[in-house]
């Protein structure tokens, strides 16, 4: 079945200059619709779940509401349109954190449009969500997983495809046969696309592994008791299966996966009695049994040796982390002086003591390397010292060893790989946990400050994306964090009511972050305050800078209001749109609210309004208005420039043999067809090129479905591709030319224009 559209309805805010009574019949209207179409008690789902939780939701809905199961149903379609609409927001971060914001006038109509067959949900749609021993990954949390130093074995794959469903039983048979020994994760590249293009993948499905090496349990012989003894000294252990005539023996497999599960805790081993039989005999072994040799003890300690009798892999496991060393206490007292100089993780507890918190007995090896110390505090016997941080419930903490002040709270996954990927990061990045002892309300220093809340995963997949905009703005912006689940009142006096609100301090300045949740774009928003690329517009400076501009100048101008939420979505899209055309084409905005005589002047009715104000016009106040269904950077771009003269020449057989082959002057080419996505994609990009290389190197383009056997003669494979043909003086020019592989117009310009630069 082909996927089903809805009808395009209007994304557009209407002006409300009908008078106010008409303003609250509309607020009252959104509020009415809004809390009938709550996109997450439509899914069934809190408003803290995961996107695992969310795909899962959605399933079990469209196994049951799709059309194709409910032919005798006139409504059936616009019922699904509503729940699918709502599953294509909630699971990505971007629109679900535009969501959570401003509701659904926060956002574009096109998302949900489209649906697929009953079959798509039922066979294809999730497959891995449902197993235990595969972990599902997304965006959010891909890289936590990998740089936990853990070793994963990755299955990048996408819902559409055959040979991925073939390799689905294989998948978790290996999964179920690896359980505890790597850790086996998966990938739908069909909603993590991003992901998956950053990570090289462009088939499926993709096996791929991150970090080697692991020890395998191995045979115990000659004096396992200096091995024994050594391994004490070292706060090593050693678990041993003694194999005999009699009784149950582990078997390799089963070792195996202990020794990865607890590798650089115990040594893994064990010993054939038949071969062995004095060894086997000195430890008082008559049948098969397996003995755990705890670190810190002797063999002349009484009771150091304990006998386990189950034979599965996990209850071993559980056991014997229960009886290795737990982590080191700190007390109100030694808090201070311990972490004053050192780096540390400190697990807060109530005095809970669960398999979780066994499991933090690992933290200290895989955290060796990275040299931060492992400790815990019991806040039920230090609650004056939990008070003072503002701890409230269990929590991890990462100490960066600048002082008891300069700490981070980790507010993802309660599980080992995410623990490790986070002391990892926090220890390297720059961002502080705030409290209202140290929030820079009147700091000198610029500080990016993120109110969030735990509870909400837009937020928490944020928090990764601010460390690494920390480190490289360091020196030049501090970053905090301050949590409005535990400092509501001071959340509360900065107007703070959505999460995640990323707010930029800068003495008496405070600007909104609006963008996508990453380091380049919090980058690029600081960027834009320090170097304004769009020109924030006023009744007289529109009227001297656009309507009196020069005639080889466009403008391209957004009218827009605070309030509108499609307005605030365009924010961040117009201020990338403005850098991309910085030098071609001026960008401005006016505030509609602020400015609103004048923009009725302009005839201005719906926000956001774009218009385009063209050069080379006999009139000043002539205008386009944009259309255009998408309001991304790369569309409006490609609209702008489309009103710009060519700097680029289209390029027939007899040009190619002509100029290009025979010609004395640089060129570069672009070689495409009408019907290519991404050579559309391409065209203003290349156009930009052409205007950075004029005067030095030609820009031709040869469209290949008209001029087909051109482009054979070229040695062209696939659409775009650009060539580069210098001239070499008397010299024949190669008729395939150089290939660039790169779409990114300053990349092309080094190849080009730096090798003719003597």
């Amino acid at each position: 079945m082909a996927p089903r559209l809805s009808n395009r309805p209007s994304r557009h805010v209407r002006a409300p200059w009908g008078g106010l009574w008409l303003l609250l019949i509309i607020i009252s209207h959104a509020a009415v619709a809004s809390a009938d179409e709550d996109y997450y008690k439509l899914l069934g789902i809190s408003r803290e779940a995961s996107t695992k939780e969310i795909r899962q939701a959605f399933k079990k809905l469209a196994l049951t509401m799709h059309p194709d199961k409910n032919p005798n149903d006139a409504s059936a379609h616009e019922k699904f349109l509503k729940i699918n609409r709502a599953y294509e927001v909630l699971k990505d971060e971007d629109l679900r954190k535009k969501y959570d914001k401003y509701g659904e006038k926060g956002l574009d109509e096109q998302q949900g449009g489209r649906y697929e067959s009953w079959n798509y949900y039922r066979y294809d749609f999730g497959i891995y969500d449902d197993d235990l021993e595969i972990i599902t990954l997304d965006r959010g949390d891909f890289d936590a997983a990998v740089n936990s130093g853990e070793l994963w074995f990755i299955n990048f794959y996408f819902p559409r495809c055959s040979h991925c469903h073939e390799l689905a039983p294989t998948w978790r048979e290996f999964a179920k046969d690896m359980d505890g020994i790597i850790r086996i994760g998966a990938v739908n590249c069909g909603d993590n696309s991003r992901l998956c293009r950053s990570k090289g993948v462009n088939s499926y499905p993709s096996l791929y592994v991150f970090r080697s090496g692991m020890v395998n349990g191995a045979p115990v012989s000659g004096n396992i008791f200096s091995e024994i003894e050594r391994a004490f000294v070292s706060r090593v252990g050693w678990l041993i299966t003694f194999c005999a005539d009699s009784g149950d023996c582990l078997e390799a497999q089963t070792r195996q996966k202990l020794s990865g599960m607890l590798d650089g805790l115990v040594n893994v081993g064990w010993t054939d009695c038949s071969t062995q039989a004095e060894l086997c005999e000195n430890f008082d072994v008559t049948s098969s049994t397996t003995a755990f040799f705890p670190p810190g003890s002797t063999l002349q300690q009484k009771g150091s040796v304990l006998y386990l009798k189950s034979l599965d892999a996990r209850e071993i496991y559980a056991e014997v982390l229960k009886h290795l060393p737990d982590l080191e206490s700190l007390t109100k007292d030694s808090f201070d002086n311990k972490l004053a100089h050192h780096r540390w993780l400190i697990s807060f507890t109530f005095g809970q003591n669960t398999l979780a918190t066994h499991e933090y007995k690992k933290l200290s090896v895989l955290l060796k390397e990275d040299h931060i110390q492992v400790g815990k505090v019991d806040c039920l016997t230090e609650p004056e010292l939990c008070s003072s941080l503002y701890i409230q419930k269990p929590s991890i903490a990462v100490f960066k060893g600048l002082g008891v002040h300069n700490f981070e709270i980790h507010h993802g996954k309660d599980v080992l790989y995410n623990i490790v990927a986070f002391a990892k990061e926090s220890v390297s990045a720059h961002v502080t946990t705030l409290r209202p002892e140290n929030f820079p309300s009147h700091e000198k220093e610029p500080w990016l400050v993120d109110f969030f809340a735990p509870w909400c995963p837009p937020c928490r997949a944020l928090l990764p994306e601010l460390r690494k905009a920390s480190i490289q703005l360091f020196g030049q912006m501090k970053f905090g964090t301050l949590d409005c689940t535990i400092h509501e009142g001071l959340c509360n006096m900065y107007n703070v009511h959505a999460y995640p609100t990323t707010v930029i301090f800068n003495k008496s300045s405070i600007h909104e972050y609006e963008g996508q949740h990453s380091a380049d774009g919090i980058l690029e928003f600081i960027q834009d305050l320090v170097s304004p690329v769009v020109v924030t517009l006023t009744p007289d400076t529109f009227q001297q800078l656009v309507k009196k501009r020069k005639s080889s100048e466009t403008w391209m101008v957004d009218f827009y209001a605070p309030w509108c939420g499609p307005c605030q979505a365009l924010l961040p899209e117009w201020r990338r749109m403005a850098r991309m055309l910085n030098g071609m084409i001026s960008a401005g905005s006016v505030d509609c609210q602020k400015h609103h005589g004048f923009c009725q002047g302009e005839n201005v009715r719906a926000y956001p309004e774009i218009r385009l104000y063209p050069q080379n016009s006999n009139r000043g106040d002539q205008y386009q208005s944009y259309n255009g269904w998408h309001r991304d950077a790369h569309s409006l771009r490609t609209w702008a420039m489309g009103s710009l003269p060519r700097a680029s020449v289209d390029l027939t057989p007899e040009d190619y043999r002509n100029k290009i082959l025979g010609g004395t002057q640089h060129w570069v080419v672009d070689f495409y067809a009408p019907w290519c996505g991404p050579c559309q994609h391409f065209a203003p990009v290349f156009e930009l090129l052409a205007r950075m290389v004029k005067g030095k190197v030609r820009a031709g383009k040869v469209d290949c479905q008209a001029h087909y056997q051109t482009c054979q003669e070229a040695g062209i494979r696939a659409y775009p591709s650009v060539r580069f043909y210098p001239y070499l003086g008397s010299k024949k020019r190669d008729q395939e030319g150089e290939h660039i592989n790169s779409r990114d117009a300053n990349v092309i310009l080094i190849f080009t224009i730096h090798p003719q630069i003597k």
